[in-house]
């Protein structure tokens, strides 16, 4: 593909990041030099959740159950 000017590449950037996202060669240029290609990222990789993945690496202490101070109680009343 022929180099765009940055001006066009301004004007039409959502056009040319479709033609990169395509498979297009798509390269930006000032003047007549060649400054940035306009490439597509890789789509990132989602693992699936696995149920009890964290079973014995937390540790939830006693006191996690007691009754809150009348201090704390009242910090979380404002």
């Amino acid at each position: 593909m022929k180099p765009v000017q940055i001006g066009e590449a301004q004007a039409s950037l959502s056009r040319l990041i479709a033609r990169a996202c395509a498979g297009e060669d798509v390269v930006i240029a000032r003047g007549d030099t060649p400054v940035v290609r306009l490439v597509p990222l890789a789509p990132a990789k989602r693992r699936r959740r696995k149920p009890g993945a964290w079973r014995g690496k937390l540790v939830v202490g006693q006191d996690f159950f007691a009754p809150l101070s009348a201090e704390e109680l009242a910090a979380w009343e404002r």
